[in-house]
């Protein structure tokens, strides 16, 4: 195996609270009250030909974000549109990720937070497609993780909020450790919702289903894959799905910023065989994210 590069020793700049600064400059305290208490929010974005795929979208859902733990971003949407801009550019990103992240600092200690600063940083880092098309139609292997996710009035699950990915990182060594690639994750009520960072779709009858998103994001690709799925006049069915409906699926794939769209092969004793509608959608989103403007 390859040594790791850890990510607080590279070379590059970060957008933190106004600014470029060296990347590994970028430091917090170690109580500020976002690693003691979660408050931090973020986002993940992709560079596909030296532009961020989605950027205001991304953007805006950063700044709801706050706004459902409590705080507000010191910045418009706009302003982070072009912060993100100015560190693509100055780490010479044309294929890659980036990571904008919103939390409160360390002027408080305890519950309370209200005091707090609110700090925002923007990173980016080289992150090309691993997948062929080809490589990607295999298929991942997914367990059903026994941790689910929270219903809404228990956490605010309509924000993408650090906290709320503990459970996705338990299930997804557990799913590593035991031969898997990813876990599918249920909610609270048993039924299926999201692997620990994509949607799924599900494929019968040449018709999309896919859960509906009350307790979990509704994520821009997800969006963006509906859209597509619409524009060739593939029906999509957003509705409540019970793991046993799974048995009469044939297609399945992931869909997220990091995942792109990725098909499934297999969800715990479920089986799948990619086909023709996980093709269409591989290449009409790599169209999509291929687009200028």
């Amino acid at each position: 195996m390859a040594a790791l590069v850890p990510f607080d020793d590279r070379d590059g700049w970060i957008w933190m609270d106004g600014k470029l600064i060296p990347w590994r400059e970028s430091k917090v305290h170690i109580l500020t009250h976002a690693l003691h208490y979660a408050s931090c929010v973020f986002e993940g974005e992709r560079v596909y030909g030296g532009r961020v795929f989605k950027l205001t979208e991304h953007s805006a859902r950063l700044q709801r974000s706050a706004e459902l733990l409590g705080f507000k971003l010191p910045y418009s949407v706009e302003e982070i549109d072009r912060a993100t801009n100015e560190v693509v550019k100055a780490n010479g990103i044309q294929d890659g990720y980036v990571r904008p992240l919103a939390w409160r600092g360390s002027e408080m200690m305890g519950v309370s937070a209200q005091a707090t600063r609110i700090h925002v940083a923007i990173a980016t880092w080289v992150w090309p497609s691993y997948f062929t098309p080809e490589a990607k139609m295999k298929g991942l292997r997914l367990q059903i993780s026994e941790w689910a996710r929270p219903a809404p009035n228990t956490a605010p699950t309509a924000s993408k909020a650090a906290g709320l990915y503990m459970i996705c990182t338990l299930s997804k060594h557990k799913a590593e450790a035991e031969g898997f690639d990813d876990a599918l994750m249920l909610d609270w009520r048993g039924q299926v919702a999201e692997a620990t960072g994509a949607n799924i779709f599900f494929v019968k009858d040449g018709e999309l289903h896919t859960p509906t998103p009350d307790c979990f994001l509704d994520g821009i690709t997800r969006q963006t894959v509906i859209g597509l799925a619409k524009a060739r006049q593939i029906k999509v069915n957003e509705r409540a799905i019970r793991p046993e409906e799974m048995a009469g699926f044939q297609e399945c794939f992931l869909c997220g910023t990091a995942a792109e769209v990725t098909p499934v092969s297999q969800i715990g004793p479920y089986r799948f065989t990619p086909g023709a509608i996980c093709r269409q959608m591989i290449d009409d989103f790599d169209r999509e994210t291929r687009k200028g403007g």
